[in-house]
């Protein structure tokens, strides 16, 4: 009797976690290092060129990259992509109160006397097989209408700029969770061991800041977070080795210091140790990998005048044709973010400038991943974090007039990577105030997007502080209608 509850007592749950303690801290570490820690058996024997949490996807796999052109600022779908003739006609008459149904504006107009309407600064023309209307503005883009996904139906939640970029980028409104690049670099990692898995470039000299948590991996370990590159100057800041030191001499310092972080490792168990071994290893080898690459004068110059891209010089045009580039070099998760599209005075003059600057380059990149064939498995999306205001926000004058924030709809459009080419999603009203069909919200666009690059949406988690948190949240269906 006394053996028997010595046996109980021994293998009670109690026992059994104090015992094992040091054990499952060692498998939670395990869990969280890079697999070049493992030592070189394991290295040679795991793919090291894809080192994401999925050992496998969880569906077939239509897409291996992103690329996000992000038009910081929100463009006016009401003068790019979705035609209201109504709004033309009601020019300067007030918005129907059953249109607005009562719903929350920003303090920018809510104080105006009136809502007036304002149709769109220039007219729309038919583009692709389907006739497909967009802004006369907007030709080439317009040029590649068969090979676009236009959805018309987006909506999302917040109201102002900042938690609307983040919301989009993160799937909630408040700061400190992983954006899609790092949640892809997460789940499915890299193809390039001498390049980041993500990649963010910017462009634009004015409107919204770009604040560097819109690539940032939140509660994700450092290494998934996006690495900026510049068009001038040193590619990555601080890569590069200073003047009088060598590459040897680099080396020799590096591995002096690993060995300190090691030791450091082993004793503490710290996984932002390990995260630092990582990203010091990953720095040396860009030192060689991120030149090459950022050398656009290799391009030939039929390449460069098709993107209006000038080497030397930092433009949006540039950012598009090197989002090629790294495409093509394996970079999971490639955005490009292009500021001056926040509008709400001067919008005949200001969308004219951005759409002279992005339109033309966009274009290009969706027909040379094409004509490279990487357009099948790279996913191209062109929007911003919300729409634009039927009405004017301020006073409609001959030339110049400006649009307020609007959340409950606003046109992306995607291409390549299994989206279906050639068609339009959703419909608004016909003040494009309110989705008339088929509503698309930000986190079902994420469902659909994880789902062509083979990942279940409610499968790709993250546990912190005790909960298993995900880029759609608690939310998110996919739209069938966006498949190829």
């Amino acid at each position: 009797m006394i053996f028997k509850n010595e046996i109980e007592t021994a293998l009670s749950r109690r026992a059994f976690l104090t015992r094992s303690t040091t054990g499952l801290g060692a498998l939670a570490l395990g869990s969280l290092l890079p697999r070049t820690l493992l030592g070189a058996e394991a290295v040679q024997n795991s793919a090291v060129k894809n080192m994401g949490t999925l050992a496998a996807p969880h569906f077939s796999a239509k897409s291996k990259r992103v690329i996000y052109l992000f038009q910081s600022g929100a463009p006016s779908h009401l003068d790019l992509y979705d035609p209201k003739p109504k709004l033309t006609q009601m020019t300067g008459e007030e918005l129907p109160p059953s249109v607005r149904k009562g719903q929350r504006i920003t303090g920018m107009t809510a104080g105006q006397k009136a809502l007036l309407c304002v149709g769109p600064a220039y007219p729309f023309k038919r583009y692709g097989k389907h006739g497909v209307e967009m802004s006369e503005m907007i030709p080439h883009i317009g040029s590649i209408a068969d090979d676009i996904t236009l959805i018309r139906s987006l909506f999302t939640e917040p109201i102002n700029h900042d938690p609307a970029v983040t919301f989009f980028g993160t799937g909630h409104q408040q700061p400190g969770r992983p954006t899609m690049g790092a949640w892809l670099a997460y789940g499915l990692g890299s193809a390039n061991e001498n390049l980041p898995s993500f990649v963010v470039l910017t462009s634009g000299s004015g409107g919204q800041a770009l604040q560097t948590r819109y690539w940032g991996n939140g509660f994700l370990p450092g290494n998934f977070q996006g690495v900026q590159m510049r068009s001038q100057g040193d590619p990555v800041l601080y890569v590069s080795n200073p003047p009088g030191v060598s590459q040897n001499a680099r080396r020799q310092l590096i591995d002096a210091m690993q060995e300190f972080n090691r030791k450091q490792l082993g004793a503490l168990g710290d996984p932002a140790i390990a995260t630092h071994i990582e990203n010091y290893e990953l720095a040396f080898r860009m030192q060689t990998s991120v030149p090459e690459l950022m050398d656009i004068s290799t391009e030939s110059k039929e390449t460069l005048e098709m993107y209006g891209a000038e080497p030397g010089k930092a433009s949006y045009a540039n950012n598009c044709l090197l989002a090629r580039r790294l495409a093509e070099r394996g970079v999971r998760f490639i955005q490009l973010c292009h500021r001056d599209w926040d509008h709400h005075g001067g919008l005949p003059d200001g969308i004219k400038a951005q759409t002279k600057a992005t339109d033309k380059a966009s274009a290009a990149l969706v027909k040379d991943l094409k004509a490279r064939g990487l357009l099948d498995d790279t996913i191209v999306i062109w929007g911003g974090e919300f729409g634009r205001t039927a009405y004017s926000q301020g006073e409609i004058k001959k030339e110049n007039f400006g649009r307020d924030h609007h959340p409950r709809c606003f046109s992306i459009w995607v291409a390549g990577g299994g989206f279906k080419p050639g068609i339009i999603i959703g419909a608004t009203d016909e003040f494009g105030y309110n989705i008339a069909e088929d509503p698309v919200s930000v986190h079902d666009f994420h469902a659909t997007m994880l789902k062509l690059l083979g990942i279940d949406h409610k499968q790709l988690t993250y546990r912190f502080e005790g909960r298993d948190y995900r880029l759609t949240d608690i939310h998110g269906e996919l739209v069938p209608q966006l498949l190829a």
